[in-house]
């Protein structure tokens, strides 16, 4: 089975080795509650029954945070991983688009077939297809191209045998309704979506979901109690939400630069991913694994290990606070990669 491409597996190599300054910055997981809020993620146990939307409104009342935004719109009545982000982290949802997403549903098949054909018919699903959004769609209804990475069979249920169980890995955006529609109309038999539920969207997963009572109880201790150990069990930081993405470390003097939105050179690398792609989305985190902003590789990784100049990244949205790091860094111990 293949695997979404937020499991790819990622790798670092060394341009050159610098020091960071402790003096400044911070550790993702050693910054303050409010801190920690305003760069987090909550991985929500979106219920059946309200909409993305008011799930997040939801999240925004409990926390007391002024903005929030989901990762991909779930129906009402389809449950699983909403991934929530707060404040900042607001500014890296569009980044998730590439990450992909995985379902587990049911479809009821209008006749019975024979499980060997249902499976035949799913693994011509998979690879693009093409897909017009339905009628009551948020979107332009055209037809557009959607890659299914994986469609997996799991079995039938029901008295009759016409309830297929299903787990399928895809592209952002892809109408999985529409999917079971199309599926049976292939089958000849017809087919509608029964149940829905997301169980992976990049790197959440139904495994470190939490519920809107986590977060309320959570909350509830650190505003009364001062008791933050719950509040950090239940929101992650951005930096672990956008860890399937390709990453370049910059050194301390380079921080400052990007924040104010210039782009990065080469020279203010220390390390990066060794499949960095040019014109794909790339993180620009310090020394210290803060983010600092997401961007667009201007290079791959080869042409920046052999060019050793020019522009690597071209910021696109910052995170970090102007000022966080100072705009002219002490001299610091470095060593060529040659």
């Amino acid at each position: 089975m293949q695997k979404l491409p937020s499991e790819t597996e990622r790798k670092l190599v060394t341009l050159s080795i610098a020091i960071t300054d402790n003096s400044y910055g911070k550790e993702p997981e050693k910054r303050t509650m409010e801190e920690y809020l305003k760069y987090g993620f909550v991985n929500l146990n979106k219920p059946q029954g309200p909409t993305s939307y008011g799930a997040v409104a939801r999240v925004k009342r409990i926390l007391s945070v002024k903005k929030a935004g989901h990762g991909g719109t779930l129906d009402s009545n389809v449950s699983g991983v909403l991934p929530v982000a707060l404040e900042e982290s607001t500014k890296v949802l569009g980044s998730l688009l590439s990450a992909g997403k995985e379902y587990v549903g049911m479809m009821h098949i209008h006749e019975e077939v024979d499980e060997e054909r249902i499976k035949a018919v799913f693994s011509e699903f998979e690879g693009d297809i093409i897909q017009r959004p339905p009628v009551r769609s948020s979107v332009k209804r055209q037809l557009r191209k959607r890659r299914i990475y994986y469609l997996e069979f799991f079995g039938k249920d029901g008295k009759d045998g016409k309830d297929v169980q299903f787990m399928v890995g895809c592209e952002a955006g892809t109408y999985i309704r529409k999917l079971c529609n199309d599926i049976g109309e292939v089958l000849g038999t017809g087919a509608h979506m029964v149940e829905l539920r997301r169980t992976k969207s990049g790197s959440l997963t139904d495994d470190n979901m939490v519920t809107l009572d986590d977060l309320r109880n959570a909350s509830t201790l650190w505003k009364e109690k001062g008791v933050e150990e719950g509040l950090r069990k239940v929101i992650m930081s951005v930096e672990k939400v956008v860890s399937f993405l390709p990453k370049v470390i910059v050194r301390d003097s380079a921080v400052d630069a990007i924040c104010h939105g210039a782009p990065l050179a080469v020279p203010g690398i220390t390390m990066l991913d060794t499949q960095l792609e040019k014109g794909k989305i790339a993180t620009v985190l310090t020394l210290k694994g803060e983010l600092v902003a997401t961007g667009i590789a201007m290079k791959d990784t080869a042409e920046i290990l052999s060019e050793g100049k020019g522009i690597a990244v071209k910021t696109d949205r910052v995170l970090m606070k102007l000022g966080t790091y100072p705009k002219f860094q002490k001299r610091c111990l470095t060593y060529s990669h040659d």
